[in-house]
């Protein structure tokens, strides 16, 4: 049995049973896999895939626990490495985060600046997406830390972590006649006008829906975007009213908007770091996690970790 062997193995399975694109994206020849997965199954003595001709259409039962041990195999394999850089390459190494629009633009940018100050000669990587992509990116290993606010505690592999909690805002054009109210702002005031706010999977979004379920209204949600410049932008054309989350306000630059303070109508959201129970950290792994959430540091990180392991 050979690690390249559960790499080919796990590859189908991510890209859908489809080996051609498994062989694409591990740069190499389908027949090449092909042969590899089947000299796999007679050593196993168990088929792993079901095959109509050449194509491979469905995972036997066996086969669904033998992936399920390859992918902690080959995560081990990458902990191995890792613990050797990190005593061989104490300085370099890289670090992929992934998170959402809202993070990397809003919440993230301090974080950052700071630990490439500290670190320069790691490679620090960002890589965007919802919140189910993010999440799985960390699942399968080609990233290190999620950040964001939904989604992640769906997936026992990962731990997760409280970082901060925010709460939301709406943002209307200057003079709207919504900032001229005498009151605090109700639900049913925002349901008078188009709305304009987040996808369904971003930044909290099943609160704003369940606000207004709440109060039996229907919003006019006439736009949804999973990016707040992209909301503030529309809001500033007139097209509607925007909820946002309050740190995607910035007065120095959404000088064409007035922002308004919602937090008493929507439950306060949590965002979270996730990270894979079973991945070995790297020392400026901790300190990302710290320099975001400093009461995060390596020791309630790892005793999470830990628990977390246990309980599974």
């Amino acid at each position: 049995m050979k690690l390249q062997q559960l790499r080919y193995l796990v590859e189908v399975a991510k890209q859908g049973l489809n080996v051609s694109e498994a062989a694409e994206k591990l740069h190499t020849s389908q027949p090449g896999i092909s042969k590899q997965i089947r000299l796999l199954e007679d050593e196993l003595g168990v088929q792993i895939f079901i095959r109509n001709g050449k194509r491979v259409v469905d995972i036997t039962a066996p086969g669904r626990e033998i992936l399920r041990i390859a992918e902690r195999i080959l995560m081990q394999s990458r902990n191995l490495k890792r613990i050797g850089e990190e005593f061989v390459n104490v300085e370099g190494g890289s670090l992929i985060i992934a998170t959402t629009h809202t993070q990397a633009r809003y919440a993230l940018p301090k974080t950052i600046q700071t630990f490439m100050q500290r670190y320069p000669k790691v490679r620090l990587s960002l890589k965007q997406g919802n919140p189910t992509q993010i999440s799985e990116m960390v699942v399968d290993g080609s990233a290190d830390i999620a950040i964001a606010t939904e989604g992640i505690d769906h997936y026992p592999e990962l731990a997760t972590l409280d970082c901060y909690s925010w709460n939301r805002i709406v943002v209307v054009p200057n003079g709207h006649p919504l900032t001229t109210l005498q009151r605090p702002v109700m639900l049913e005031d925002i349901a008078a006008w188009p709305l304009i706010t987040y996808d369904f999977a971003f930044a909290g979004r099943s609160k704003i829906n369940r606000a207004f379920e709440l109060k039996h209204l229907i919003p006019n949600i006439v736009l949804t975007a999973i990016d707040s410049d992209v909301i503030k932008t529309y809001v500033a054309l007139g097209l509607g009213i925007g909820i946002l989350a309050s740190m995607a306000y910035e007065p120095e630059r959404d000088t064409q908007l007035t922002s308004i303070d919602v937090s008493h109508l929507f439950e306060p959201s949590t965002t979270h770091i996730g990270v894979r129970k079973d991945a070995y950290l790297r020392g400026y792994g901790y300190d990302f996690i710290e320099l975001f959430a400093p009461h995060l540091n390596r020791q309630v990180v790892q005793a999470a970790l830990l628990c977390e392991a246990e309980e599974n």
